[in-house]
Order: C-alpha cells, then sequence, then structure tokens
C-alpha cells in the first residue's frame, strides 16, 4: 500500500496532496529551471488522451461558469439524460418533516445537517468549513463526523468482520446533528478556531498554514463519551463518480504495496468496506477515508445521516437518532408502504444514484500553456503520480455503455496513505488508521473557485490554496512536500498551475 503525507492533504486539498505525495514518493534531488523543462521528454505523450478526462463521457459543455460540474456523461442518450435530469430534480429538492401535506417530500430528520443534496454539494462542486469563532454559524456543506473505540466484544466483532467502519459514540450517534425539526433540539454546534502556522520555502518565501481546532459546545443529550472521537468533514464534488466506480477491482489492487515491498517510500492500501448494496465486503472509493463502496452505498449513508431520511439500504426512519433519544426515535415519519416502508421509495433513490454516477468530468483546460507542461515535468519530478496515479480504464457497467470501457485520468490510486500528523484525525475508520486518508482525485481542482465560490481545500477546508495543501503534507508524502518546498518559484508556480488545469 502507498501511503503518502500528501495524501491527507490529497484529502483536503487534492491538488496540493497529489505534490506532496508524489515528492514522498521520490527520495531523488528535485529538479527545476532547465532540468525540470528536460524531464518533460522522458513523459510519455498523453496529452491528447488527457484532453478528454473523463474518456468519452467528458462533458464538451462549457467549463467557464459556475455550472461546470452540472452537466451530463456525455453519450447518455435521450433516455439518460431525461433520467438525469428527474435525479437532479430529487438532488436539488427541499424535503421536510412529517406529517405534510407534501407526501413526496417528507420524512426531513427529525434530526439532520441539511434539507436538500443540492445544500451541501451546491452545483455539484465542494463544500466548506463554516466560519471559525462562530458556534452559531450552520454547517450544511461540512460534518463532524462522531465515533468511540470499540468497548466490548460484539463491537470488536462488528469492526472484525467489516460489517461496521467505526462504533457510534452512543448518545450522539455517527455525527452531529446541528438542525432538527421544529419541536425538537439539534444536537448541538461545531465550533471551530484557527492557529496560523508560519512556514518558510527554500527560497525564503513565507506561507501560512491554518491549523484548525474542532469542539462540540451546546450539545443538548449530555456529554459526550469521554472517549469520542471527532473528524471534520466537507462535502466533495460529484464529478465523474461513476466512472471512479467503474475502475475495475483488479487496477486498483495493482496500485496497492501495503508492506512498501518497492522501498519507494509509498505504501497505499484498499479499505475493505460492508456494502449495504451488494451484502458483502468490498473495496472502499468514495468518503475521505474510502468508507463507501458504491455510489448507492454513499447516496444511502447520505440521505440517512445527513438529511435523516430512510431507503431501502439505510431504512431507518429516525436517521441518526439513537436509543439515548427517545424523543427523536418516537418522531413522526414519512415513510409509506407504497414505498417499501421507507421515506425515499427505490424509484426515487435509483434516480439520483443515476444522477451522481453521471455528473460529467469537464474538458481539461490549458494543455498548451508552457508553463502547465513545465508543470507537468515537476509534478512527475516530485513522484507526486506515485498515489495521485493519472489513468485508469474503466470496466463494463450494466446498462451505461457512456461509462464502459474508457480511459480516465483522474489522478488518483483510491487507496489510503499516511499523510502524517498534521493531517491525521485520529479516528479510525474501517481498516483506515488515524493518519490515513484516500488519495483525493485531482480532475477539476482547478474550477473550485468557479463552482464553489472559494478555494477551500482537503478534508476540512483548511487550505485556503493548492500550496497551502501541498505544504501541508506529511507521513508518506513528506519527501514530495518537501522536494516542493525547496522548488525555485518558478517550478513551484508550474506545478500549482498544472494541477489547476487538471
Amino acid at each position: 500500500m502507498r501511503q503518502s503525507p500528501l495524501c491527507g492533504l490529497a484529502i483536503l486539498v487534492p491538488g496540493l496532496m497529489a505534490i506532496a505525495m508524489a515528492a514522498a514518493s521520490a527520495p531523488t534531488a528535485q529538479p527545476h529551471g532547465a532540468n525540470a523543462l528536460h524531464a518533460v521528454a522522458a513523459l510519455p505523450d498523453d496529452d491528447a488522451a488527457e484532453a478528454l478526462p473523463g474518456g468519452n463521457a467528458t462533458t464538451r459543455e462549457s467549463y467557464d461558469t459556475p455550472n461546470a460540474f452540472s452537466h451530463p456523461s456525455h453519450g447518455i442518450g435521450l433516455e439518460g439524460e431525461a433520467k438525469f435530469k428527474v435525479g437532479n430534480g430529487v438532488f436539488r429538492k427541499l424535503w421536510v418533516s412529517a406529517p405534510s401535506s407534501t407526501k413526496s417530500s417528507d420524512g426531513l430528520g427529525p434530526l439532520f445537517n441539511s434539507r436538500s443534496c443540492q445544500s451541501c454539494h451546491l452545483k455539484d462542486g465542494r463544500g466548506h468549513p463554516p466560519p471559525a469563532n462562530r458556534p452559531d454559524a450552520t454547517a450544511e456543506s461540512m460534518v463532524l463526523r462522531l465515533s468511540i473505540p470499540p468497548q466490548n466484544d460484539e463491537h470488536r466483532r462488528l469492526l472484525a468482520e467489516r460489517r461496521v467502519n467505526t462504533i457510534d459514540e452512543p448518545t450522539y450517534g455517527e455525527q452531529l446533528q446541528n438542525m432538527a425539526v421544529r419541536g425538537l433540539d439539534n444536537e448541538g454546534h461545531m465550533h471551530i478556531t484557527y492557529d496560523e502556522v508560519p512556514v518558510t520555502l527554500k527560497d525564503g518565501t513565507q506561507v501560512s498554514l491554518r491549523r484548525p481546532t474542532y469542539r462540540v459546545e451546546a450539545l443538548k443529550a449530555g456529554p459526550l463519551h469521554a472517549d469520542t472521537m471527532l473528524s471534520p468533514r466537507v462535502a466533495p464534488q460529484m464529478i465523474g463518480i461513476g466512472l471512479l466506480e467503474a475502475i475495475p477491482d483488479a487496477q486498483i489492487l495493482a496500485h496497492a504495496d501495503p508492506n512498501d515491498s518497492d522501498g519507494d517510500g509509498i505504501s497505499g492500501r484498499v479499505n475493505e468496506v460492508w456494502s449495504a448494496q451488494r451484502k458483502d465486503v468490498a473495496i472502499g472509493r468514495f468518503g475521505w477515508k474510502a468508507g463507501k463502496a458504491t455510489v448507492a452505498d454513499q447516496t444511502a449513508s447520505a440521505f440517512a445521516g445527513d438529511m435523516g431520511l430512510s431507503t431501502h439500504l439505510d431504512p431507518r426512519n429516525a436517521g441518526d437518532c439513537t436509543a439515548q433519544q427517545p424523543i427523536c426515535q418516537n418522531a413522526p415519519h414519512g415513510a409509506r408502504e407504497r414505498d417499501g416502508g421507507v421515506e425515499v421509495g427505490a424509484k426515487l433513490f435509483d434516480h439520483v444514484v443515476f444522477y451522481a454516477q453521471n455528473v460529467a468530468v469537464p474538458l481539461r483546460r490549458n494543455m498548451d500553456d508552457p508553463q502547465v507542461r513545465r508543470g507537468k515535468a515537476v509534478f512527475h519530478a516530485l513522484g507526486c503520480q506515485s498515489c495521485h496515479v493519472p489513468s485508469f480504464v474503466t470496466g463494463d457497467v450494466d446498462g451505461q455503455p457512456h461509462l464502459s470501457r474508457q480511459r480516465i485520468w483522474p489522478y488518483t490510486d483510491l487507496l489510503l496513505h499516511d499523510m502524517g500528523e498534521g493531517l491525521a484525525d485520529n479516528r479510525p475508520e474501517g481498516v483506515a488508521d488515524g493518519r490515513e486518508w484516500r488519495t483525493a482525485p485531482l480532475w477539476g481542482i482547478g474550477l473550485t473557485q468557479m463552482v464553489s465560490g472559494h478555494t477551500l481545500l482537503l478534508h476540512d477546508g483548511r487550505a485556503r490554496s493548492i500550496e497551502e495543501a501541498i505544504l501541508w503534507h506529511g507521513g508518506e508524502a513528506q519527501n514530495a512536500r518537501d522536494g516542493y518546498a525547496a522548488l525555485a518559484r518558478e517550478d513551484r508556480d508550474a506545478l500549482v498551475r498544472f494541477v489547476e488545469a487538471l
């Protein structure tokens, strides 16, 4: 398995992470100036293929608008486009509490973080943390995950059999819900403070990094368990996840090297998680720690945890409410027999999953820019591609030929890597330990400002730029991070420019 400190950053700031991780895997001296440009000659000339990072499914629609991430897969067909639009409607729907006259939209909560999928993934883009030092601020596109160490043999059995990834905090469940339906109290609020950490690069350039501290305030149901572990997570961008799901397991496993057998300092490994859809253990691909195996698994988890809505894959009509919250457990819900006893019936659920699978990857940008080409050489010289693997070929996707057998360029290996103490949340999830994160895909990262209105990266949005994200890399990515810090400014700028063009 290849682990890299940059990988952790990749979670927070995918672009920076990639750079740092790559550097970590390349112990050789870092080239710059003419040497970096010379390295281009050693790279495979894949620019023509990379112009369509999502293969033929890449959208040809404009990428210079805030809707750059909201187009359907190219080649989806008229029937597929109609299904995509219905799914988009459900994705954007504002759910209401039960009982309601709007029977197809009730069942929200009783506790929740958001009223719609779109509220977290605005324009299918990346979320952001709430303002610092504002305990009353709503964290709608960022959640705080909660768990405790196993307390008994049953907990240990469930974890060993991969039936669960974590043991929920006994009173508040898997995540803190900061909103509630009328008549109920929310659970509490996340409070964030930042310390500025100065970093000096080799050429004397000063960079300031934000180190966050998290705590929970105004808890309504008593204190948290004494051993509670917290992990903040911003909503990731939606593009290309159907293509990532279509990568055959064998291709992912081919990049795993859990024991660092090749001695390159990178030791990525797969997360092994229970798939409610497949009813078996599978390779985790989605979430900051690869905690979900399929798009359907991820979708059901979001409906339940973020909005308190039940589906056939997660039929809890009370959402994330625990046995310690009887008022929440007994609150009205929107489940109906015609929908199989859940609040989001199978047909609506399937349309949302199809929509999520087909939010298209936009075209590459500025590929002929000399600075971008220089940055590509630096990226490879630092070894960033060791974790941010450029390319895969998808397998066959039942009923979706437009996603099948496509050469794609996501710049991720979907593996877990040790990103170092700086990015550690110290909260295990499945196989992942408290320092490990999944390598975040880099495609589309340069459009974050356009789509989401900010440039915040990494799993908790602490990095305000690609450069900050890179400098947060540690662990397996430490060498790559240090290599970046030692570069001349022209090569640092070129590397960032390349990542922005992905």
